[in-house]
């Protein structure tokens, strides 16, 4: 196992073009930490400079006790799992997983061993002999995973593994990638533009937009106090619901709800409002006109406006509803205030808001 520092990392091509702002992050032996975000944002140029296959440009990067700016991937004790598995199609399953040991002259029962034991934590028991076109693509994945295992690394890096799988297969390997992870302890460093994959996989979440951090966090803490207007939309599926309002000698007004905040402001404010913080009662003093009502099996989203604005809202599955006017009130402690210009959070993120969210709705029509 390795920490990672990384301290004011920046990367800059010839064109002049600023790919990853300076950077700062530690992470802890053993720590999962996924970098989330869309395409573009920097992710996997910051992947590759910890891997040493793009140079950096300023700053220090260092793994374990070693500072490696210099020092060639080959001799950085990492070991990466890619996007599109990499895998050699001529050689079976068995001579791709021993493919590394083999180029660093391990002998023939060290590597026989560490294959049979990484083919067993994986179930590729059975397709030691096959050639990668004879498996699925979570095989295929599988695979790869196992020739990364084999080197005993001290820091895996993982570049969007399961992009190229269908839904299903990617929930399945989400379970099993986190679960090897634990189990070998090995620190890692996963990359993906899926907030799914970011939320269930990670200890810690580095949100990153335009080649900038925005927010560094535990799951929780990034879904629960977005750090700004960015994090807020991109976390969450559905996302935050972002809407105008305005503050006035410290009350919020946002569509009738009126709200003492401690905020020093005056004038329009952007509000962001989870949408299972939003709830059904009604003498609720927000008029929502319901467009539509998505039925999502465990769960229903409501989607409609609010004052011209559009909001959603979740409703647990017990919870009927209907297109048409409804009455909605939201629980004051689990709003979010932005500033309307900079997209950064303004109130101070309050501790509580990671609980569990009683059934309000329930009780209100109770």
């Amino acid at each position: 196992m390795a920490q990672v520092s990384l301290d004011s990392v920046r990367k800059i091509y010839p064109n002049g073009a600023e790919a990853v702002t300076p950077s700062s992050f530690h992470i802890e032996d053993g720590e999962f930490v996924v970098l989330v975000g869309p395409s573009g944002c920097g992710k996997s140029t910051l992947l590759r400079m910890i891997a040493g296959l793009e140079d950096i440009t300023e700053g220090t990067l260092s793994i374990g006790e070693r500072i490696v700016n210099d020092v060639d991937p080959a001799d950085r004790d990492i070991a990466m799992v890619f996007q599109n598995y990499a895998l050699y199609p001529h050689m079976s399953v068995r001579k791709n997983i021993a493919y590394g040991l083999k180029n660093r002259k391990t002998p023939k029962d060290v590597i026989d061993a560490k294959v049979a034991e990484a083919a067993a934590m994986l179930n590729l028991n059975d397709y030691l002999d096959r050639k990668p076109s004879q498996l699925s693509g979570g095989q295929r994945q599988r695979v790869a995973m196992g020739r990364a295992i084999v080197r005993d690394p001290a820091l895996f890096l993982f570049d969007e593994p399961l992009s190229n799988l269908d839904a299903k297969l990617r929930n399945q390997m989400r379970i099993e990638i986190k679960a090897l992870q634990r189990r070998l302890g090995v620190t890692s460093v996963y990359v993906t533009h899926d907030q799914v994959e970011a939320m269930t996989m990670a200890d810690r979440i580095i949100v990153l937009n335009n080649g900038m951090i925005e927010q560094i966090g535990t799951p929780s803490e990034i879904y629960h106090n977005p750090a700004s207007t960015f994090v807020a939309s991109f976390m969450g599926a559905p996302p935050m619901n972002l809407v105008a309002g305005e503050l006035s000698e410290g009350i919020l007004s946002f569509a009738g709800l009126d709200v003492p905040m401690a905020v020093d402001h005056r004038g329009p404010v952007t509000l962001g409002l989870r949408p299972e913080d939003l709830f059904i009662d009604a003498k609720g003093p927000i008029a929502m006109e319901v467009d539509l009502v998505e039925e999502l099996g465990a769960h229903r989203l409501l989607h409609g406006r609010v004052d011209g604005q559009q909001l959603t809202v979740h409703l647990a599955k017990e919870i009927a509803a209907k297109t048409g006017p409804l009455r909605l009130s939201c629980d004051p402690s689990h709003l979010c205030l932005f500033h309307p210009d900079t997209g950064k959070r303004m109130d101070v993120p309050h501790k509580g808001a990671s609980q569990a969210r009683s059934n309000k709705t329930v009780e209100t029509e109770a």
